[in-house]
C-alpha cells in the first residue's frame, strides 16, 4: 500500500483521534486538526509523519491556512476526512434558532468550508478522496434530534451531488454512516441539550434525556475498528460511494429501504397517473 497524506478534522478527541492514530500506524502521513493544535498533538501523540494544525471548521480562513500548512509540509493531500461535528439535542420547538445554526455551521457548513479549501489542490493533482462522516441519522430521522439529523441529511445531499461534480477530476467521495460507537459524542462536553420550555413535551423529554444519557459509554461500536475499516475502504480503487458502519446502522438502513418501498407501492397507481393527458400524436414540451 502506497503512503498517502490524510487530513482529518475534529482530531482533538473522539473518533478523529482514532482515525489519526490508525493512519499513522498504517504508515501514512497525517495532518490532524482541531480548535487547538496543542490539544491535537497531545491526543494523537508524537510522530515525524504527524502535523497538528489549528482549525475551526466554521472559519473559512482557518481552512485555507490549514491547506497551505499541509501542502507545505507534505506536498499533497490524498484523503480528506470531514469528521468534525457537534450534537444539539432537543425538540425542535425548544431548540433555539442559534442552536440550530451552530449545529449546521459545524456539521454541514464546516465540512463544506474545509472541502472548498482543499478542492483546488485535489483538482491540480487530478486525484483525491473526500470522506465525510455522516451518521445513521443521515439516513433516518429521529425524535429529539431534529437539528442533528438536518445537518446529516444536508451533508449527504451535498456529498452525493459533489461526487458528480468532482469525479471528472479523478476525485472520489465516500459517505460513512456509523451507528452507535463508543466515542465522546454523548458526553456532557460534546452534547448540548435544549432548555425545557414547553410543558407539552415534558413527559417525552424526560424519557429522551434518560435514554440519551444512558447510552453514553454503552455504545457497542468500537471506534478503533471503525478507523481500521476506514483505511481498508480508503485503499480500494475505486472506494465505495457509501459505507454503512455497524450492524445497528445496517438494520436502520434496511428498514429505511423497506419503508420507502412500502410507501412507493402504496401510492404507485396515483403517482404514475400524474402525467399530462396529451392528444394522440402530441409531444410533451
Amino acid at each position: 500500500m502506497s503512503k498517502k497524506t490524510w487530513f482529518i478534522t475534529g482530531a482533538s478527541r473522539g473518533m478523529g483521534v482514532d482515525f489519526a492514530k490508525a493512519a499513522l500506524a498504517a504508515g501514512h502521513a497525517v495532518v490532524a486538526s482541531g480548535r487547538e493544535s496543542d490539544v491535537v498533538s497531545k491526543a494523537v501523540g508524537q510522530s515525524n509523519d504527524l502535523l497538528a494544525v489549528t482549525l475551526d471548521v466554521t472559519r473559512r480562513g482557518d481552512a485555507e491556512a490549514a491547506v497551505r500548512a499541509a501542502v507545505d509540509r507534505f506536498g499533497r493531500i490524498d484523503v480528506l476526512v470531514n469528521n468534525a461535528a457537534s450534537f444539539y439535542a432537543g425538540y425542535f420547538e425548544e431548540l433555539t434558532p442559534e442552536q440550530i445554526e451552530r449545529q449546521l455551521a459545524t456539521s454541514l457548513i464546516g465540512s463544506m468550508n474545509v472541502t472548498r479549501a482543499f478542492l483546488p489542490v485535489m483538482r491540480k493533482q487530478r486525484s483525491g478522496h473526500i470522506i465525510s462522516i455522516s451518521s445513521a441519522a443521515g439516513l433516518v430521522g429521529f425524535e429529539f434530534c431534529t437539528a442533528y439529523v438536518a445537518s446529516k441529511f444536508g451533508l449527504e445531499g451535498w456529498m452525493e451531488s459533489l461526487h458528480a461534480e468532482v469525479a471528472p477530476f479523478g476525485i472520489t467521495t465516500t459517505i460513512v454512516n456509523p451507528g452507535f460507537f463508543r466515542t465522546e459524542l454523548l458526553t456532557e462536553k460534546s452534547t448540548n441539550y435544549a432548555e425545557p420550555s414547553i410543558e407539552d413535551y415534558d413527559e417525552r423529554r424526560a424519557k429522551q434525556l434518560e435514554f440519551w444519557k444512558a447510552q453514553n459509554g454503552q455504545q457497542t461500536g468500537d471506534p478503533a475498528k471503525l478507523a481500521r475499516a476506514l483505511f481498508m475502504i480508503g485503499s480500494e480503487e475505486p472506494p465505495p460511494r457509501r459505507f454503512i458502519a455497524g450492524a445497528d446502522a445496517i438494520a436502520l438502513a434496511e428498514q429505511k429501504v423497506a419503508d420507502l418501498k412500502a410507501q412507493i407501492d402504496a401510492y404507485r397507481d396515483l403517482s404514475t397517473s400524474l402525467a399530462l393527458d396529451l392528444e394522440p400524436g402530441a409531444r410533451a414540451m
